[in-house]
């Protein structure tokens, strides 16, 4: 009899296909906000802008200000058959690494031709199935994936990316560009929510995590342990380890907004919760059971079955709570996923 929460078939559950939200809300703080109190384990049901008044004064709220490219390029080969390249990483000034389809045709020394000044040539397969593959343009690369790149929507989003797509799957933070997926707890934020939260004396630090597509890859093997995690770029300023480790000293609470900022947070600090400034990659999976070390609270989305972003929500507010929780949702109507509704651990 193994311990709930240490096994990936403890995080499956039902959810009908149409609580996968496949458009924003309207307004990103007019979305639905479920409070989980780890304390008293109650749900309470709310909307985002409720958030404001569950941050006290003087506790600080950390974000991941990365920001989404257009990764996603769609060509033709050379028999003028349609393929894709995912880009997914700088490698290089113009070598990048990827996901490709079809897998089985792009060989090395194959060429897709995303426009008559734009192509990418198939150079090697990586060790765990990826290619690096070389871009040339006419004039830049950035500005090449700028103007043919699309954004790349989630797959469960079964539709093609629109142009209010470019604006809404973005934060408001995002200031560094290098994620192929929205750190999506910052979509609910905007502007004037912001403003208020500031106004009443919230402080603010920001650190960057860009998302790799392996966040949306499933843990296949029963046992947790033998998924192998994508490693990827974080990087945390002097100015805002600063600001962090002095709100820690001050006795604030941390608000981490989604699991890339905890992911960063606690791949960096030590046993007060205090970080330090730098970059890097990281590639730590948090499950249960595990000691957080920087975090007090957390704002995060409604995440994919036998996910590893499921299992660091159990890790922080418990497996039978966020079962439950996740449990609550599904029957109240919340939507899911990227452009779902939230949930606000205390």
């Amino acid at each position: 009899m193994h311990e709930k929460g240490t096994r990936t078939s403890d995080y499956d559950f039902d959810l009908p296909a149409d609580r996968i939200a496949q458009r924003p809300a309207e307004r990103r703080d007019a979305s639905r906000l479920l409070i989980v109190d780890r304390k008293s384990g109650t749900l309470e049901h709310g909307i985002f802008s409720d958030i404001e008044a569950l941050i006290p004064s003087r506790d600080i709220l950390v974000a991941n200000r990365s920001k989404v490219f257009r990764a996603r390029l769609l060509g033709v080969r050379d028999s003028g058959a349609r393929a894709e390249v995912m880009l997914l990483r700088k490698r290089g000034d113009d070598v990048y690494e990827a996901m490709v389809s079809p897998g089985s045709k792009l060989k090395p020394h194959r060429i897709v031709t995303f426009a008559d000044d734009f192509r990418a040539e198939i150079l090697e397969t990586t060790g765990r199935g990826t290619r690096l593959v070389r871009l040339s343009a006419s004039g830049s690369i950035d500005d090449a994936i700028e103007h043919h790149g699309h954004i790349p929507l989630p797959p469960y989003i079964e539709r093609s990316d629109e142009n209010t797509d470019a604006e809404r799957y973005q934060t408001v933070f995002a200031r560094e560009s290098g994620s192929v997926a929205a750190p999506t707890a910052g979509l609910h934020f905007t502007p004037e929510l912001l403003t208020r939260l500031e106004s009443k004396g919230v402080r603010r630090a920001e650190v960057v995590l860009h998302v790799g597509a392996g966040t949306f890859k499933p843990v296949e093997a029963e046992d947790p342990a033998e998924h192998v995690m994508h490693e990827e770029v974080f990087a945390v300023s002097d100015t805002d380890s600063t600001s962090i480790n002095t709100a820690r000293d001050d006795g604030a609470k941390l608000w981490a907004v989604g699991t890339t900022t905890v992911r960063t947070l606690e791949s960096i600090a030590d046993e007060r919760g205090h970080v330090r400034a730098g970059a890097g990659e990281t590639s730590i999976f948090i499950r249960p059971p595990y000691h957080f070390k920087a975090i007090d609270h957390l704002i995060t989305n409604f995440h994919l079955p036998r996910s590893t972003l499921m299992m660091l929500v159990a890790a922080f507010a418990g497996y039978d709570l966020t079962m439950r929780a996740y449990r609550e949702a599904v029957a109240r109507g919340y939507r899911f996923y990227s452009y779902g509704d939230a949930m606000v651990i205390i």
